[in-house]
């Protein structure tokens, strides 16, 4: 089984994934009656535009096929022509096959002199970013409001006007840092994520601001990952300096003498294997594994094969499919590390009253998507078909170059603050409901699935990838197009969420653990 890459065969009314499916994913509303040419099947009853399609009689119990997978299985008799969705197809386990390594294969890598380039800021670590911002990160929520004051008085007085170099001063903010154990997952996630930013090559400068007294102390912080103040990192307590407008006060004097220097960044050429790539999806539909999640995998394809980085994530939402993961895995080491995160969230999920059927969303499901099974083999094609290099959890950094796997929710920004920290410098966000998403400090693309929406959407999307469906483009043909955005996005063009001023709201580290 070969699962969701394999490019869809289009006919006028529907499109059909693999040979072995019985169902087939309808390219507009069919109604009662309506006959589907090259299936032999006449409609019963109206199935929505990217839901599914019944193709054969699938009896009670019988396993629903879509993608050469198995995405659900029938709760009652379904006939040629039904519409197969939450009424008549659910969730249930089933025998899956890790073949560890058994798919994983030497990547065709572009020779060094023929790779594509990109116009970054190469830091004092070697290491590229695609933008230059200065960072404001906070300990605590406590702190939350003071960091704000402190990018708000750069922001909106016109002090940034004469460095044009700099592209923001962005406060990250957040709803935890105390009440919580001091100790564990949780405190451990939010530690790893303040250090990933801190180190982010896409910052110039970071002040830290925290209160003084919460369970995440930033000299610990300190302590525990080698930081070391100085002219780009520096820090302040909120209690120790003297109340809120003292704060603001020395903040506003300390990152103003970070502005020179920062300003003095420029761009200069840097390979792209200097890039590492999020990839994300959201607000999905019944196209986005036939459309922009396959052409965001042919575009790590294309980025693993330049010498770059790809990390995929939201664990909840490769469930099911993880199989076709642990195939590509370049060892049987890595293959079980990704197979221990899956079973970590099913006793997460259990022990907290839900279950991993709980996603899709509403949304998902009247954009056409029925189980998890389903959904996550559509999200797993946004990783192509390299080897899996590495697993990691979350807000780790990471450090294999190829294609990897970093552990988070299915939450798209805490999942997204995740692979940042990670150390992704660019991230590419396929939706096909039209979710409205963007992030500081890496530039977020966004992907439309489908094209109606991205007609009415436009200026928040800034690739249609509906064109596959349309049968206008082939996925190889949107993927080099995806490619080819990512590396004039990394150079400095601002993506179309940018431009709307998207990414200051979005920081959400993963919150994992009881608060007290």
């Amino acid at each position: 089984m070969t699962g969701p890459t394999t490019g869809p065969k289009t006919a006028s009314l529907t499109i059909r994934l693999a040979p072995s499916d019985n169902v087939v994913v309808a390219r507009a509303d069919l109604l009662e009656g309506t006959t589907v040419g090259g299936e032999g099947v006449s409609v019963r009853g109206r199935v929505p535009t990217g839901h599914k399609l019944a193709t054969r009689t699938i009896a009670v119990g019988e396993a629903v096929v879509k993608y050469d997978q198995v995405i659900g299985f029938a709760t009652q008799a379904i006939q040629p022509g039904d519409h197969v969705h939450v009424h008549n197809c659910g969730m249930a386990e089933f025998d899956r096959d890790y073949a560890f390594c058994e798919g994983a294969k030497p990547t065709a890598m572009v020779p060094e002199d023929e790779r594509a380039t990109f116009q970054g800021y190469r830091r004092a670590d070697g290491r590229c970013g695609t933008r230059n911002y200065i960072g404001i990160l906070t300990s605590v929520n406590c702190s939350a409001t003071v960091a704000r004051y402190i990018a708000e008085a750069f922001n909106r007085t016109g002090i940034l006007a004469d460095y044009p170099n700099i592209d923001g001063v962005a406060a990250f903010v957040h709803s935890t840092g105390c009440g919580m154990a001091d100790s564990g997952d949780g405190y451990e996630a939010l530690q790893r994520t303040l250090w990933g930013y801190a180190r982010h090559p896409n910052f110039a400068g970071i002040l830290m601001v925290g209160l003084g007294c919460e369970v995440n102390q930033i000299p610990f912080l300190l302590d525990a990952y080698g930081l070391t103040r100085g002219e780009r990192f520096q820090t302040l307590t909120i209690q120790e300096t003297g109340g809120t407008r003292r704060t603001v006060d020395a903040a506003i004097e300390r990152i103003t003498a970070m502005l020179p220097a920062a300003n003095a960044a420029v761009r200069e050429t840097c390979p792209a294997s200097e890039l590492t790539l999020a990839l994300q999806c959201g607000g999905s539909d019944g196209y986005s594994g036939i459309t922009a999640n396959p052409a965001l995998g042919a575009a790590a394809d294309l980025l693993v094969r330049h010498g770059g980085t790809a990390i995929l994530s939201e664990t909840p939402e490769i469930y099911g499919a993880e199989h076709l993961l642990t195939r590509r895995a370049v060892s049987r080491e890595v293959g079980e590390k990704l197979i221990q995160r899956i079973r970590w969230w099913e006793d997460y999920t259990k022990r907290n009253g839900g279950e991993m059927n709980n996603n899709p969303s509403p949304g998902n499901k009247a954009g056409g998507l029925t189980t998890i099974l389903e959904k996550s083999l559509g999200a797993a094609a946004k990783g192509g078909t390299t080897n899996l290099a590495g697993v990691y959890k979350y807000a780790e950094p990471v450090t294999a170059k190829g294609f990897v796997f970093m552990d988070s929710p299915g939450y798209d920004p805490c999942s997204v603050t995740g692979q940042v920290a990670s150390g992704a410098n660019v991230v590419c966000f396929t939706t096909g409901r039209g979710s409205v998403f963007g992030f500081k400090p890496s530039p977020s693309i966004k992907l439309a699935t489908n094209t109606p929406m991205y007609a009415r959407m436009s200026e928040d999307m800034d690739i249609n990838c509906g064109g596959i469906a349309d049968g206008d483009k082939s996925v190889e043909q949107v993927g080099r197009e995806i490619f080819d955005k990512v590396l004039e996005v990394a150079g400095g063009t601002p993506s179309k969420s940018e431009a709307l001023g998207f990414g200051d709201a979005e920081f959400i580290p993963w919150q994992i653990g009881a608060v007290m």
